[in-house]
């Protein structure tokens, strides 16, 4: 029997995959099609009669065992959540999202920034907080993706020489990797490969992959890139006061000794120019590989959501499948932060150079957080899927494109937002309309006009996939303050023809 076959009798994903070792079984023991169709039908009927059967034992533990959910027709909310829109003219289907998921019982508040557009489930740019429970795909495939800025001790106008143009160039060619498989032969070091990777069955296996992958950017939007950061007067009295963003950590869930990952920020530079190294990159395969697992298990256990919900599917706090994703979800979350330490660290190692200042902050993740969203102040989990944290002065990067401008920003602790903004400019087409739509050759004489070598990237990367950063700025001015625009000047992306992981 076919797998829609089986989902249409009701089945789960893991009493599908029962069912079809059971049609495998019976065939290899010479029953016929029709009788395998019928033996599935009578087990799934009356599981509990074929409980120690041979061959359809599994099928009929795994739905006598499987857990009862109530239909959500009896949970939904007699209305969504509250929640606000940023910006104008967003995908109809994007703002649909984000209402359907304000429609889940577990649904506290949502918001939805400037730069979204259709993702899986929740939109890129929703921001979703719920009561005691998490939502893989609402965190998203590349969980904990961020952004690092290094300011460096050396002045921009290297950019301008071509021996030294070129030093820069070799920095990134020789200390980064990127692509799907993108792999060092000689693995990187950091202490997060010391962490207990044991929090998960899913982390455990992977971890040697983690740490081959480690200091590597992936694909699709991923990047590291070389620019001038021009620094606005009053940047220094824009009220900051980050030194360091918490993980999602809170109640016993958090793995020992990641807490404050991304710690050490600073920003307290006089107004100028600088040369300025900026990446974006998450936690690669494992980070995928731990969204794919509690996924499943998160939609096995929630199969009566309507299709157009499927991927919202969640798993309680205090269930253990729940507890394993909270830990696994924050291990990655110090995993990305690892990533770029490395990247940052090796590129300035190369050069000789010194840190100046730095800021970092991430997307594709769940927070526990208190907010109140009309019953007083309560303890929720927040989701920023492609949203990055707002809270009143909490510093953050926001990139345009590899040829716009991207802004250091204070965040102005916007409640409506549950203190959440843009993650970046957010994209007007596909991947695959991109790849129709522009040809490098236009696209590199325009980039020559605006001096930004792109040294290797996609057709699918290119600025006019992206909204005007510009408006999404301005659109977001009540959440972000910004103090500082940074314009690429060399940019590294994934070659063309790599399969995007964002």
């Amino acid at each position: 029997m076919k797998p829609a076959e089986l989902a249409n009798l009701g089945l789960t994903r893991p009493q599908v995959e029962a069912a079809q070792r059971l049609c495998a079984a019976a065939a290899k023991a010479g029953m016929g099609k029709a009788a395998i169709r019928d033996l599935v039908r009578v087990v799934v009927g009356a599981p509990a009669g074929y409980i120690d059967d041979a061959v359809a034992g599994e099928l009929a533990r795994a739905l006598e065992l499987a857990p009862k959910v109530a239909p959500l027709t009896s949970q939904r909310r007699a209305q969504p959540a509250p929640h606000r829109i940023w910006g104008s003219g967003l995908e109809a289907e994007a703002v649909a999202q984000l209402v359907r998921a304000c429609d889940l019982p577990i649904a506290a508040a949502g918001a939805l920034m400037p730069d979204a557009h259709v993702g899986y489930g929740l939109p890129i740019g929703g921001v979703l907080a719920t009561r005691n429970a998490v939502i893989p795909y609402a965190v998203g495939v590349d969980i904990a993706c961020r952004m690092k800025m290094s300011v460096l001790d050396i002045p921009p106008s290297v950019l301008k020489h071509q021996h030294e143009r070129a030093r820069l160039i070799k920095a990134i060619e020789n200390e980064t990797c990127f692509g799907v498989g993108g792999a060092f032969r000689t693995h990187r070091e950091h202490d997060v490969l010391d962490a207990d990777w044991a929090v998960s069955p899913v982390t455990q296996r992977f971890k040697d992959k983690a740490a081959a992958q480690l200091g590597t950017s992936g694909s699709g939007n991923h990047f590291v890139e070389w620019g001038v950061l021009r620094v606005f007067e009053g940047a220094r009295d824009a009220g900051a006061t980050e030194v360091a963003r918490p993980t999602g950590s809170g109640r016993d869930f958090e793995p020992a000794g990641q807490a404050g990952f991304g710690s050490g920020w600073s920003f307290d530079l006089p107004p100028g120019e600088y040369l300025t190294l900026l990446s974006h990159s998450g936690s690669r395969g494992t980070g995928a590989a731990v969204c794919d697992h509690y996924s499943k298990i998160a939609m096995g256990l929630h199969d009566d959501l309507p299709k157009e919900l499927r991927h919202m599917a969640w798993l309680d706090l205090d269930s253990q499948a729940g507890q394993e994703y909270w830990k696994a979800m924050n291990l990655m979350g110090a995993y990305a932060a690892a990533n770029h330490a490395c990247i940052h660290n090796s590129i300035l190692r190369n050069l000789g150079a010194e840190r100046i200042a730095m800021v970092e902050n991430h997307h594709n993740f769940a927070w526990l957080e208190t907010h109140d969203v009309g019953n007083g102040p309560e303890e929720l989990v927040v989701h920023r899927k492609g949203a990055t944290p707002a809270e009143k002065g909490v510093l953050g990067v926001i990139p345009g494109s590899m040829a716009t401008p991207g802004y250091v920003v204070v965040g102005r602790g916007s409640v409506p937002s549950l203190q959440s903004a843009a993650h970046g400019a957010g994209r007007v087409m596909s991947r695959t309309k991109a790849r129709e739509k522009f040809r490098w050759g236009t696209v590199r004489r325009s980039l020559d006009e605006l001096g930004v070598e792109v040294l290797s990237a996609g057709i699918d990367e290119v600025p006019g996939v992206y909204k005007d950063i510009g408006a999404v700025m301005a659109a977001q001015a009540d959440l972000v303050s910004v103090v500082a625009r940074f314009d690429p000047k060399i940019v590294k992306m994934a070659p063309e023809g790599e399969r995007a992981e964002d």
